[in-house]
């Protein structure tokens, strides 16, 4: 495995995740709580509560499962499992990723609209339904990234605080939704997070590349390419940093540095890159008033 310096680098990586799946999944909850809270329809409101309250449940026992299947199974087998759920986590994020990127700012304005048509045909199972299986499927990517973050960590604890931390965070952002109190700008939020989110995949990616070696799956690519211990010292604050959020290591090998490079690089890219921007319209000159002004030159 390639443990994480400290128990502290755990702590980032899983904060933010935490973060960011659950502002996903309280936005969507905050909004439909808040419709069905203000069209006075307090039996949905509680049947929606009761299916988040299941879907987390739901998330935990996968995350417990992941966790007891991987320390139960032999060395090598626990390193290719490691292996399929990092690089799982991995294409799972991505996509969220990019995702959001493209969606983020209209995002509230259309769950608004699609709340408001499910209770104008009268029926409050849809948003139940939309309630239960958003938080389903942000707990569900929030488990198997998590696992493969933690994993790679030295501190267990210092990892699930991290997350535990986030999803606070998320939880009383969605209140605030939900209350109405809470207003702001979900594409600069998704792109911040998104940025951070892109160097937790690519140091993840790293890990899957080792543990894909110690599995015996993988052993090209495997002569050291570089040696960091200069800017990566064990021990010491700053290496629990680079290590825990960009996936930095002392001596890289080959393999490890080149699919960092090629997924942090286009993937910061593409997300840094200005959104389209509307270009200020140029009112025509009529032609009627420009001959006009001919005239009396």
């Amino acid at each position: 495995m390639h443990p994480h310096a400290e128990g502290t680098p755990a702590l980032i990586p899983t904060l933010v995740i935490g973060l960011r799946e659950g502002v996903e999944a309280s936005l969507i909850v905050g909004i439909i709580a808040a419709f069905l809270g203000r069209n006075g329809r307090r039996d949905a409101l509680r049947q929606v509560w009761t299916g988040v309250a299941v879907a987390v449940m739901l998330c935990l026992l996968i995350a417990i499962a992941l966790m007891t299947l991987s320390r139960e199974l032999p060395e090598r087998a626990q390193e290719g499992l490691e292996t399929v759920i990092g690089a799982f986590a991995v294409v799972m994020v991505t996509f969220m990723i990019m995702w959001m990127n493209r969606h983020a700012r209209g995002m509230k304005k259309e769950l608004e609209g699609q709340a408001a048509q499910a209770l104008a045909m009268g029926s409050a199972k849809a948003l139940v339904a939309m309630a239960f299986l958003a938080v389903l499927r942000e707990g569900f990517e929030t488990a198997v990234f998590l696992v493969s973050v933690i994993q790679d960590s030295t501190s267990v604890a210092s990892g699930t605080a991290g997350a535990l931390t986030g999803i606070a965070i998320a939880v009383a952002i969605g209140y605030g939704i939900y209350r109405g109190g809470i207003r702001f700008n979900l594409g600069r939020f998704f792109k911040a997070t998104g940025l951070v989110l892109v160097l937790v995949a690519a140091g993840l990616l790293m890990t899957v590349v080792h543990s894909a070696h110690e599995a015996g799956w993988l052993n090209v690519g495997q002569v050291q390419a570089a040696d960091l211990s200069w800017l990566v010292r064990p021990g010491t604050v700053q290496s629990s940093l680079l290590t825990g959020v960009l996936g930095l290591q002392p001596q890289p090998v080959v393999a490890e540095l080149m699919v960092w490079l090629l997924y942090a690089v286009p993937m910061l890219t593409y997300i840094a890159w200005p959104r389209h921007a509307a270009r200020p319209a140029v009112k025509p000159v009529p032609v009627r008033a420009a001959g006009q002004n001919a005239e009396h030159a």
